[in-house]
């Protein structure tokens, strides 16, 4: 992304990570074979947190569905990672405060009515309003006026934000209380997807049945089975379907689906279990997807638990990360398939600086001993570990607690919930008393993503309830800028003061470690862990 200071942003990702790097060729290797845009393919997926709303799913199992039954003003591209238009024609600024957005004509929802400047305003104004209770309403914050819509205390004196005014439609403006220099990057994340006039009559029932803009439609959802959808012949998009359609399996346990896979039951994983990490290459030949990823693995605490939130007991979660033998765990258990995690950034990610977590990302067990020592000891010498057991987790944090276990005496056991939704549940209703698995996929390739996202005050993702005021200053420092690339230094800044305070355990960075069916050719990843969807070709 290049300097906001120009009157007309041209949106380009000023990315270094290498985004497509399969261990496959683009025709699935083994010479050509006709395809069929008609017929559709398979996903590896896990039933949605909460309803198909696209403000409210900040998880992988709801968002990956929303993001191809929904497109936004932007998006980037799986080639590269740079910003692309969608909906929008173009985006103006000369300030880095307000946005003047011009949309393209012809795109329509697939009810058939026409997507119109008032139909982005609606849906983020709805998605603000905490009425409507959506996991994502904090994404809207930089807007003028949400705190007016969604005020920290209080009822709203309003349900819509002064920032956002309607010229015609095709035209809006968007001013933000601040300035934002890599505001556009923010754009492309679900949550500012735009909704149907229908919707706002019935969120309920389009929460179960919804009705995007994408290259997608909805067509059913078999809850804890499968979300079929298939291709939209008037998709206005530039990257249009090669196939027909999306078939989002839900799975139990990653080892099924890799079976399903193996048997052509299953047409493209999400990651292989780490039993098979060893063999999957073999076992697919150049079906088998080694690829770059914007993602990272942390412990995340309850930070607004009484056990948790007195400031002494960083320096437990300080010692328990010490505790925490990386290099062997990504080298026995991960096969090798990951990096042992040194910041709170993915490695590739633009802004990603490492060692950022200094000695405290750093195996030393008399160290370990010492600080939790210090700190006062875990409570009752037992830490619990939660995690979704469907999702081929089980092995890493048996290694993890065995690792503390063996080198600090604390009782640390993994706690398995039967699937990703009802872990995501327990995580954010606060259910929690101790620590929890927590990965985080960029939904921008900016450090800021990784970072105000997940641990400013009162942000959407902000799991463990971390607040801390010199976080919250250098990350608004970072956000007024002036270009983007002073936005990621500011932003390393803001990263500096978590050390001190252990929020989470930075674990290791992803790769995806994938694979596809005989049925399927043209997969490909993007450093945000997904295939290029629509350009997924199913053999005829």
């Amino acid at each position: 992304m290049p300097v906001a200071a120009r009157a007309r942003l041209v949106l380009a990702a000023a990315t270094s990570v290498v985004l497509v790097a399969t261990g496959c060729s683009s025709s699935g290797g083994g010479g050509t074979s006709s395809s069929d845009a008609t017929k559709t393919f398979s996903y590896q997926s896990s039933e949605p947190q909460n309803p198909l709303q696209p403000a409210n799913a900040n998880e992988v199992g709801g968002g990956r569905i929303i993001q191809n039954l929904f497109k936004g003003l932007v998006d980037y591209d799986p080639s590269n990672a740079k910003l692309r238009m969608q909906v929008a024609d173009k985006i103006d600024t000369s300030d880095s405060q307000t946005f003047n957005v011009t949309l393209k004509s012809g795109w329509k929802f697939h009810d058939g009515t026409p997507v119109q400047a008032q139909n982005f305003v609606n849906a983020w104004n709805w998605g603000a309003n905490p009425a409507n209770a959506q996991i994502n309403s904090s994404w809207f914050s930089d807007i003028e006026g949400y705190q007016d819509v969604h005020p920290a205390s209080g009822k709203p004196t309003t349900d819509k934000m002064s920032g956002l005014t309607v010229t015609d439609a095709q035209h809006f403006t968007i001013k933000l209380s601040h300035k934002v220099s890599y505001f556009e990057y923010k754009l492309g994340y679900i949550a500012f997807s735009p909704l149907p006039d229908g919707f706002f009559k019935d969120p309920t029932g389009y929460g179960q049945k919804p009705v995007g803009n994408g290259p997608y439609q909805f067509v059913s959802w078999s809850h804890n089975t499968e979300v079929v959808t298939k291709s939209f012949p008037d998709y206005q998009g530039v990257d249009k379907p090669k196939n027909g359609g999306i078939v989002f399996k839900m799975y139990t346990t990653s080892e099924a689906a890799y079976a399903d896979l193996q048997s052509n039951n299953l047409d493209v994983m999400d990651q292989v279990p780490p039993s098979a990490l060893a063999t999957y290459k073999s076992d697919l030949g150049n079906r088998a997807i080694d690829a770059p990823q914007g993602a990272i693995q942390n412990i995340g605490f309850t930070l607004y638990q009484a056990d948790w939130s007195a400031p002494e007991m960083a320096k437990v979660r300080e010692g328990l990360s010490m505790a925490i033998d990386r290099d062997v765990i990504t080298k026995t258990v991960l096969q090798g398939s990951r990096k042992p995690a040194s910041a709170w950034v993915a490695e590739g990610v633009e802004g990603y600086k490492e060692g950022a977590c200094g000695d405290f990302c750093k195996f030393d067990v008399a160290k370990a001993k010492q600080l939790i020592q210090e700190g006062g000891g875990v409570p009752g010498n037992k830490l619990l570990i939660t995690y979704n057991s469907d999702g081929g987790h089980k092995e890493w944090v048996d290694a993890v607690c065995n690792s503390i276990r063996q080198g600090t005496g604390v009782d640390c056991l993994g706690d398995p919930k039967p699937d990703f939704k009802t872990a995501r549940q327990a995580i954010t209703q606060h259910q929690l008393n101790g620590a929890f698995r927590t990965g985080w996929v960029q939904d921008y390739p900016l450090n800021a993503n990784f970072l105000a996202d997940v641990y400013r005050t009162g942000a959407a993702s902000n799991d463990t309830g971390y607040s801390n005021p010199q976080f919250d200053q250098l990350s608004t420092q970072a956000d007024a800028a002036p270009s983007v690339a002073d936005s990621t230094t500011g932003y390393q800044k803001a990263e500096a003061v978590l050390p001190s305070g252990m929020p989470t355990i930075p674990l290791w960075y992803y790769r995806t470690n994938s694979g596809y069916s005989t049925k399927v050719q043209n997969v490909q990843f993007d450093s945000f862990g997904n295939p290029a969807w629509t350009q997924v070709e199913v053999k005829g």
